[in-house]
């Protein structure tokens, strides 16, 4: 089965495998315990890959911004961003008009207080 298992990571996890199998360091009961190993290691990966491409296709588009904060906080919850570039994606996905205007408000903002 190991030999169906390819990709940059999946190879260096199966090298890892296979070693901890030759030196009886890992024993799988049943062909279903080592596809739940398997899942265990690729399966979240992708959910999370998945969770990270939904956030990023996510725009305002037409929709009022309380609507489009409520799906974008959905989105980001269960995707692992945080901090800068949980930001950089909610400015990237609003109305490049309310952006803009958010912008010049900082800017301005930043330049009465000098």
């Amino acid at each position: 089965m190991l030999s169906f298992v390819q990709g940059e990571s999946a190879d260096i996890w199966k090298e890892n495998v296979l070693e901890d199998l030759e030196e009886g360091a890992l024993e799988y009961e049943s062909v279903g315990e080592f596809l739940a190993a398997i899942k265990k290691e690729f399966g979240e990966g992708e959910k999370e890959s998945v969770k990270v491409a939904e956030l990023k296709k996510l725009e305002q588009g037409g929709k009022t911004m309380e609507k489009f904060v409520q799906e974008f906080r959905r989105a980001a919850r269960e995707c692992e961003y945080e901090g800068c570039p949980l930001i950089e994606e909610f400015k990237r996905g609003m109305n490049a008009t309310i952006r803009r205007k958010l912008m010049e408000e900082e800017h301005q903002s930043s330049f009465i207080k000098q």
